[in-house]
């Protein structure tokens, strides 16, 4: 039995092409074992009569006697896509396994041949694709944004017409969290800021022998912008990351998704006490900012320009209209729904994983940052435009 396997074996000869030239066809005979063993010697073969081939030259299929996938490339090579084509359509002596072969290995050849052809990525290709899907991200995230903006204002109108609705004890034990809890933080470092404004403007405004202005600079700086900015910038990250997670662990828990189950709305239920909440803690909070950024502009000219708090006062009255203080506190609502929304929207959009929380809480930071940055800025250029 083994002599039989043995003699078998070796009636397999190396795989080889022969043409017959004959009228009004030729004839390609493929004969052989056409397998890895024998690539290099076959490839050498296929060099030889790669150019004498055309449509009229017939293929000889019968004495092939063993095929692999590198015998197949060859193969492929040899006869071309068009000729493989018409194998799978004519009937052919081939064995359906080893037109299967084929056909896949033309499919492989095809894909390694598109990939082949695809522009090399560079730097500046790089950098330009981040750039493209990081603007296409950022507009997608302000569409978002407006859509649940107007979500939002929808549904508190139909709420507020509807007082059996309203969540007071949920707004309440918001505005402690966002309100109550934040003052010793805004209150510290609004104080700390107002005493280096002043430290700053003192030492430039002594060269001009006009130190008195200092107090002046401090009040115009923290009503206007420093008291609302700061403040709004730290519950951006204060609240707004809180905001998020909340909602987004919920999310993560398919708590929402029960809620829905239960007939109520979620925006109605989450969203709105928390708006709320902000909409009244944060002018409250801006109002604190603004007097301890004065308080500390004012220890710091007690201390080092010779300016008693009794004359600080004085000097505030006479030089600081109210129209300063309006334009700062008018701009905190705007901030506070800003600010509680992106929180808010960022919560729904957590997939359902731990590090889909923290990565939508970290945008929502960014984004409510950039916001508040953003809208003051443009608040800045209207209220100077208008000369208020």
């Amino acid at each position: 039995m083994m002599r039989e396997n043995s003699s078998s074996m070796l009636s397999h000869s190396p795989g080889s092409l022969s043409l017959q030239q004959g009228t009004p066809s030729s004839l390609l005979k493929i004969s052989g074992d056409w397998t890895l063993l024998h690539y290099a010697r076959l490839q050498k073969q296929i060099a030889l009569h790669h150019n004498q081939l055309n449509d009229n030259v017939q293929i000889s299929w019968d004495a092939l006697s063993a095929l692999d996938t590198a015998g197949a490339t060859l193969i492929i090579e040899l006869i071309g896509p068009a000729r493989l084509q018409q194998l799978t359509e004519n009937n052919t002596p081939l064995s359906a396994e080893r037109l299967a072969l084929l056909l896949c290995v033309a499919r492989a050849l095809d894909t390694m041949t598109d990939k082949d052809t695809e522009p090399k990525s560079s730097i500046i290709n790089d950098l330009l694709t981040h750039i493209g899907k990081t603007t296409e991200q950022i507009g997608k995230q302000q569409i978002d944004l407006l859509g649940f903006i107007g979500l939002t204002v929808e549904t508190l109108i139909t709420t507020v017409l509807r007082p059996r609705r309203w969540r007071i004890t949920s707004l309440i034990a918001h505005i402690e969290q966002t309100g109550f809890n934040a003052i010793p933080i805004i209150a510290l470092l609004t104080f700390l800021v107002g005493a280096v404004v002043a430290f700053l403007g003192a030492t430039v405004l002594t060269d001009f022998g006009a130190s008195i202005y200092t107090v002046d600079l401090v009040a115009f700086a923290f009503l206007r912008e420093f008291g609302v900015l700061l403040t709004a910038i730290l519950m951006a990250g204060r609240t707004a990351s809180a905001f998020t997670a909340q909602i987004g662990s919920m999310k993560a828990n398919e708590e929402i998704d029960a809620i829905r189950a239960l007939g109520l709305n979620p925006i109605e239920l989450l969203v709105l006490p928390r708006v709320f909440a902000m909409l009244i803690s944060l002018p409250l909070l801006t109002f604190i900012a603004m007097c301890c950024g004065m308080l500390g502009g004012a220890v710091v000219c007690s201390l080092t320009l010779d300016i008693s708090p009794t004359l600080f006062l004085t000097i505030l009255q006479r030089d600081i209209s109210l129209n300063h203080f309006l334009v700062g506190i008018g701009k905190a609502p705007l901030f506070a729904f800003i600010v509680a929304v992106i929180g808010c929207l960022e919560g729904f959009k957590v997939a359902g994983s731990a590090q889909s929380v923290g990565e939508h809480t970290i945008s929502s930071v960014v984004q409510s940052i950039f916001m508040v940055i953003l809208l003051d800025a443009l608040a800045a250029l209207f209220f100077m435009e208008m000369s208020w």
